[in-house]
């Protein structure tokens, strides 16, 4: 079967971009040869800074004939509908049409016959729509050809089109169309510098293979691996150890089209700013990596660059050039390390009068006290010193107001943390003014300072309650202000730490420090509980644990102890995967569905104590004797929040409750027995919702 091998090539495309844009060409091509009926054996997407190349694979030669029949008028149909017939479906008359039979009248059918064409011509057709249509982030539209001006908008001027078309064993064609005056053919062009002529390209194998001649490595996954692997190698043979950085090394590998790794170096006088800075500095202004000294584990006066040409020199003027630029930059970041030395943290507070947290929400001012206030509360339910958490989220923000945060907003929090240490804060109190912004995703690092821990708690709830105020909840995928990250830290914070606190009481606490009143107050508390139930399902499904059970477990009401109702689950979740959970919630659900039906036809509930003077049966009088049991033992052992031992009580309900269903009719012809059975059945129901409600949990 033919192969297809397409190139764009252009001049440099954002590093940023390239990823996303393969995996478009990919795509886009891909589901228009599916959609053609074209099916493909196999794609693969490239990108360097100028070109996205594009692969595929067991393209078969010619699209198959279709066969599609179309349902016309009834016979008799006035003429303009008989006539608009014949135009969409190409019959010449009436006669050529085929009658169908139907209750609702006679109808005519025309088989239309599609014969399929070659697949270089419909690839002709529809790559340049592709090209045109390319979803670009951004793009541009530039210069006149011939005269006049250009119709294409794309990311960068696009220079020259690849596209050949044909069977592995054959020479392949060139799929011709045009855009914007580019005619497409079989050339391509290597290294900018090192080598530019021409190259005449067939099929992909030997595409991939002169322009790695023409020092090109096509594959980004080939680039990062030989950066990786040289920067260790590099750093290695001196004694030192690389900083690694995926995201760094993603960028890097898309800059460079043949990858050559060097080592700089700059004046040992700027390592007294902190390793975090520098390594900011160095990667923000010259995208290069940070090296430790392998002893020490400290940063050193290194640095390593990615060129994108061998040079003549051995790149000592590309090495002294990346110096010259990067001197200056860490000038300025001790600059402004040593200014901000130079005013204490607390000194900064009264700037925060002038800015604006949210419109509706007041000050940042304002919102440091919320905190403040929420953080002492906090702190004695978390075993944090009431004094030091308070002084901690007092100087938690003024890092924002400094001259290193303001140039490199990825430091804030740990710039706090070492202006607070350099002005003799307590160890506690400068930690948690970095550590306050944790958990800020799943992998992150949740703190276990309970300074720390307060004041993170304070900082995300008073966000929450704050944006339920004003009725500004997370809509969708849309969630401008990442509450449910909040959320997601919120739950991580009290888990991870084993917290005992009632997030109502705390929510109820930080509405009561808004200045603005929630129209639905009373309620706001109650709904953001619900909010952190979702966020809880959702961490649940992430970890592979069942989600259903947090329902079964809400639906309890009265529960806003995150940690036991996390213990809760995770001890319903053991109970269900063992051989009696899994029975008992066949027999629940069973007296639950029988319940049901019976209360929807009486239209009414069966509630109350059944008559012990009405069992007849043996396994009845047994059901009823195991159920008070168990109710009491689960409820004893639920209140010394021992669940383990609670589903170890449920499980003896299930022998009783087989031989129940296996031996007893519930809907007996005795009115009174029947009622009877009913509410025993509503016994079971009961008792069980000692620990969850069973109804919530999906078979």
């Amino acid at each position: 079967m033919p192969d297809l091998l397409l190139e764009l090539f252009s001049e440099e495309i954002p590093a940023r971009m390239q990823a996303k844009a393969a995996d478009d060409l990919r795509r886009m091509v891909t589901d228009k040869l599916v959609a053609e009926g074209l099916v493909y054996e196999g794609a693969k997407a490239f990108a360097t800074p100028r070109r996205l190349a594009l692969t595929v694979h067991g393209i078969p030669a010619r699209q198959p004939d279709l066969k599609t029949e179309r349902r016309g008028p009834k016979m008799g149909a006035p003429d303009a509908a008989v006539q608009g017939f014949l135009k969409a479906t190409g019959l010449n008359s009436l006669d050529e049409a085929k009658i169908q039979r139907d209750p609702k009248g006679d109808f005519y059918i025309a088989l239309i016959e599609k014969p399929g064409r070659d697949a270089i011509d419909v690839l002709a057709e529809i790559l340049p729509v592709i090209i045109r249509t390319f979803p670009w982030p951004k793009s541009m539209r530039w210069g006149a050809r011939s005269g006049k001006p250009g119709s294409l908008s794309w990311v960068r001027p696009l220079h020259a089109i690849t596209a050949t078309f044909g069977p592995e064993t054959e020479e392949p064609d060139v799929v011709k169309f045009s855009v914007d005056g580019i005619e497409t053919g079989q050339t391509t062009y290597g290294h900018r510098f090192m080598a530019p002529a021409a190259i005449s390209v067939r099929r992909f194998e030997d595409y991939e293979a002169k322009l790695k001649a023409a020092k090109v490595i096509l594959d980004p996954q080939a680039r990062k691996d030989i950066i990786f692997a040289d920067a260790k190698e590099l750093t290695f043979a001196q004694g030192f150890e690389l900083v690694e950085d995926q995201v760094l090394l993603d960028e890097v590998s898309g800059l460079v089209e043949w990858p050559v790794v060097m080592m700089g170096s700059f004046e040992p006088e700027y390592l007294a700013i902190p390793e975090e800075v520098i390594r900011a500095t160095i990667r923000n202004n010259q995208k290069c990596f940070v090296v430790r000294d392998s002893k020490t584990g400290k940063l050193t006066n290194k640095f390593v660059l990615t060129a994108n040409i061998e040079a003549a020199d051995g790149g000592k003027t590309i090495v002294s050039g990346n110096e010259r630029v990067i001197r200056p930059r860490l000038s300025d970041a001790k600059f402004f390390y040593e200014t901000d030395l130079k005013t204490k943290l607390e000194d900064r507070l009264p700037k925060f009068e002038q800015i604006v947290f949210h419109e509706k929400l007041g000050t940042q001012a304002a919102r440091i006290k919320r905190i403040e206030r929420l953080a002492a509360e906090i702190a004695p339910l978390v075993g944090a010193d009431v004094a030091k958490a308070t002084r901690a989220a007092r100087l938690a923000k003024a890092d924002l107001l400094t001259e290193v945060v303001g140039e490199f907003p990825e430091v804030q929090g740990l710039m706090g943390k070492y202006y607070a240490l350099a002005q003799g804060e307590d160890a506690s109190v400068a930690a948690a003014c970095e550590e306050h912004y944790k958990p800020q995703g799943p992998a992150d690092r949740v703190p276990t300072d309970p300074v720390s821990v307060a004041v993170a708690l304070a900082d995300k709830i008073d966000t929450l309650v704050g944006f339920w105020a004003i009725d500004e909840k997370p809509t969708g995928s849309k969630d401008p202000y990442a509450l449910r990250r909040a959320a997601l830290g919120v739950i991580r914070l009290i888990a991870e730490n084993n917290l005992r606190l009632s997030l109502m009481k705390v929510a109820a606490s930080a509405l009561a420090g808004l200045s603005v009143k929630s129209a639905d107050a009373e309620r706001l508390p109650s709904d953001l509980l619900a909010f952190f139930a979702d966020r809880l399902k959702v961490q649940l499904r992430e970890q592979g644990a069942r989600h259903d059970l947090v329902d079964a477990v809400f639906a309890l009401g009265g529960q806003d102890d995150l940690l036991m109702i996390v213990r809760r689950v995770e001890a319903l979740g053991k109970f269900l995967e063992s051989d009696d959970g899994k029975n008992l919630l066949a027999g629940i659900k069973r007296a639950s569905n029988i319940l049901g039906i019976e209360e929807k036809k009486d239209k009414r509930a069966f509630d109350g104590a059944p008559d012990a003077a009405l069992y007849g049966l043996v396994e009845e009088k047994a059901l009823a004797k195991a159920i008070g049991e168990v109710q009491a033992e689960a409820s004893a052992a639920v209140a010394r929040e021992d669940f383990a031992a609670a589903m170890s009580a449920m499980a003896k309900l299930r022998p009783p409750v087989d031989a129940f269903f296996d031996k007893v009719r519930v809907n007996d012809d005795d009115p009174k027995v029947r009622e009877n059975r009913l509410k025993l059945l509503n016994e079971i129901r009961s008792a069980t919702r000692a620990v969850a409600d069973f109804s919530k949990i999906q078979d």
